[in-house]
């Protein structure tokens, strides 16, 4: 059996691979509650405004999700958002709060992916590689 956090991870894992990546308009439906609060600075208030915001995307959106940390009600997803019509990629710590089985509230932190050349530890922000160098 799978403990509260398993199911919580579970849950915002396969909401976001299929709103975010298989763009399927109707998971916003499924997976996040009509009360949705959003606390993003780049997504307008609720459910609807995310479906709106990932409607705009262009068709070369890619999400990617690396780290996943779940404490209780919250699920944190570190991920790159990259074809989003920015000169880089984002680099997001989404911040999940679950309730009654949905996403009901969330946070960002929102970041530019550095280069190599930008990079003063030499490392990747995200996984093993840099983004120019996939």
């Amino acid at each position: 059996m799978r403990t509260k956090e398993e199911e919580n991870k579970a849950l915002v894992m396969q909401a976001l691979d299929e709103a975010f990546n298989k763009r399927d308009t109707a998971a916003y439906d499924r997976y996040w509650s009509p009360d949705y609060i959003q606390h993003s600075a780049v997504i307008p208030p609720g459910r609807e405004g995310l479906r709106v915001a990932m409607s705009t995307l262009p068709k070369e959106f890619k999400y990617e999700s690396g780290l996943v940390v779940a404490e209780d009600d919250y699920v944190m997803v570190h991920g790159r958002y990259s074809g989003i019509g920015t000169p880089k990629p984002w680099i997001i710590v989404d911040i999940f709060r679950i309730e009654n089985g949905l996403l009901a509230e969330h946070w960002d932190v929102i970041q530019d992916e550095a280069s190599l050349k930008d990079s003063k530890s030499g490392l990747p922000m995200f996984g093993e590689n840099f983004f120019s160098e996939l």
